[in-house]
């Protein structure tokens, strides 16, 4: 180790200390990460882990894909997967359907590492209870319905208005930790110089899935002004790409096999949805079609990011439970509206059509 990092260790050590994070023999301090939601939101996570990972010793308790992301985004953060049934969309709360045996056994296995810290960036009650049964001695996060009686340390949530990726830049600094602001978020150039457009038509809620026949309409303006287009898909959407003529749909099973179709592209369209955030941070400029979310909340992070906001409704945000018989948040997004919009985007890009 050189003097000049010996240097900056040793005072990244005094101000762990200063939080009562430091541990005996100079060992890093152990922190668990709790975030038990959709793909998007681990990749919006992204800055903080590797910004936690060169500071602790860093465990994340996520669902079973953050595996993938782990070896593609953040190299050196131990992953213990896990599906909370909380998170489910419907049903959450049959208790007798719950995977208890499994449950028990990753109380133990988590407990015994006696964290140092524990955060959540979700002003969750369920998070701020979790961290408290294993035992975390400094619990940091967003109460929520008195959750504040699970924490050590709780924060003021950022402003209504701020992009998601706030609440990590806020746990950040309760952990002395300075992540950079959203525009300044350094973001990898894509992988290959590829020329290929990839639409991703999934989601994983109805309400934010723009209609497929748009997004066929989009592939056909796009391949006949000479640009490449790669279809992907959710599996249940397979069959209708299929029956209009679309044979070379992909519908990858894992999030690995995304990030190998995200890497042979220059530029993403689809929904608001995870795809979306991983093909940012995978160095690929996005185009995203909202519906009940805000796009101050939720754009893909990567500088050259554009978007479509959903129309209006007296609801919006309104979380995926749409009080409609359809979300016309997004459905009332034309197709021409989209093309004129994504023409442009596709222009201040690198990628030309093949035939230029």
């Amino acid at each position: 180790m050189t003097n000049s990092a010996r240097s900056d260790y040793q005072k990244q050590l005094s101000k762990f200390r200063d939080r009562g994070l430091a541990r005996a023999g100079d060992l890093k301090p152990k922190l668990l990460i709790v975030e038990l939601w959709g793909l998007g939101d681990l990749v919006i996570a992204t800055p903080f882990l590797r910004a936690a990972a060169s500071q602790f010793e860093v465990t994340l308790l996520a669902k079973p894909y953050a595996l993938d992301l782990q070896r593609r985004l953040w190299q050196g953060i131990r992953v213990v997967p896990f599906i909370a049934p909380w998170t489910a969309f419907k049903n959450k709360y049959r208790i007798w359907r719950w995977p208890l045996p499994e449950m028990i056994r990753l109380h133990g296995q988590l407990a015994a590492e006696r964290f140092d810290a524990g955060v959540s960036a979700r002003w969750d009650p369920r998070d701020h209870l979790l961290l408290n049964l294993l035992g975390v001695k400094k619990r940091i996060g967003f109460p929520r319905m008195r959750s504040g009686i699970f924490l050590t340390d709780a924060l003021a949530r950022p402003r209504p208005e701020a992009h998601r990726y706030e609440s990590w830049r806020a746990i950040g600094g309760a952990l002395g930790m300075e992540l950079p602001a959203r525009e300044q978020i350094m973001i990898p150039g894509a992988a290959q110089n590829g020329k290929t457009v990839l639409i991703h038509s999934g989601a994983a809620q109805m309400v934010r899935i723009w209609p497929l026949e748009y997004y066929h309409g989009i592939a056909s303006r796009l391949r006949q002004k000479g640009f490449q287009v790669q279809i992907t898909c959710d599996a249940g959407q397979r069959e209708w790409w299929l029956r209009v003529g679309e044979n070379g749909v992909a519908t990858p099973a894992t999030v690995g096999e995304l990030i190998a179709l995200t890497d042979r592209a220059a530029a993403f369209i689809g929904n608001d949805s995870g795809p979306g955030h991983l093909a940012a941070f995978c160095g690929v400029p996005t185009f995203t079609l909202f519906g009940p979310q805000l796009p101050e909340w939720f754009a893909p992070l990567h500088p050259r990011a554009e978007w479509i906001g959903g129309k209006a409704c007296p609801y919006l945000p309104c979380s995926d439970y749409c009080r409609f018989p359809e979300p016309f948040c997004i459905r009332k997004i034309s197709e021409e509206e989209a093309f004129t919009r994504i023409e442009k985007f596709l222009a201040v890009q690198t990628i030309k059509p093949a035939a230029c």
